[in-house]
């Protein structure tokens, strides 16, 4: 019964897409998200499965990662996640349907690091995001998301 109570309300604070596979990443305000395809206009498409429509990162981990590499800030951009959030602990979703603004999504998984992180983030890079990945999504019902849009458990 603890796993339903989140009282935290987040927000977003970064949206991202990429066109290109290792292009790159553009910083927008909006987004619409679809069910069959995921964040519109972003190269990843998916699996077939749609386990990772959408990957999620908190600004509170950025901060954790720049702390263990020694640096002042990361720019979201460098980790090729779609959102970043504040204010809720994403791994608090597991298992569970969360809204975003009218969108509501699925934790799927863990967004693990890749070895690109090494090279966007300087040695170390790679470890230091273990366990700061964030999370990865499937779309249930599509919609619009945007900056400021509250993250919250249904």
């Amino acid at each position: 019964s603890l796993l339903k109570i989140i009282p935290q309300i987040g927000k977003v604070v970064w949206i991202g897409i990429w066109s290109e596979k290792k292009g790159n990443i553009s910083s927008i305000e909006s987004v619409l998200v679809k069910k069959s395809t995921g964040i519109e206009g972003d190269h990843f498409k998916g699996s077939s499965s749609g386990k990772r429509q959408v990957t999620l990162i908190q600004k509170e981990h950025l901060r954790a990662v720049a702390s263990i590499l020694g640096i002042k800030s990361i720019d979201p951009k460098l980790t090729r996640r779609n959102i970043v959030v504040s204010g809720i602990n994403l791994l608090s979703l597991k298992d569970q349907q969360f809204r975003i603004g009218n969108v509501i999504l699925e934790t799927t998984g863990i967004c693990a690091p890749c070895n690109l992180m090494e090279t966007n983030l300087g040695k170390g890079g790679y470890n230091a995001m273990r366990g700061h990945g964030g999370i990865t999504a499937r779309v249930i019902a599509e919609g619009k998301l945007k900056l400021d849009d509250k993250v919250e458990l249904l």
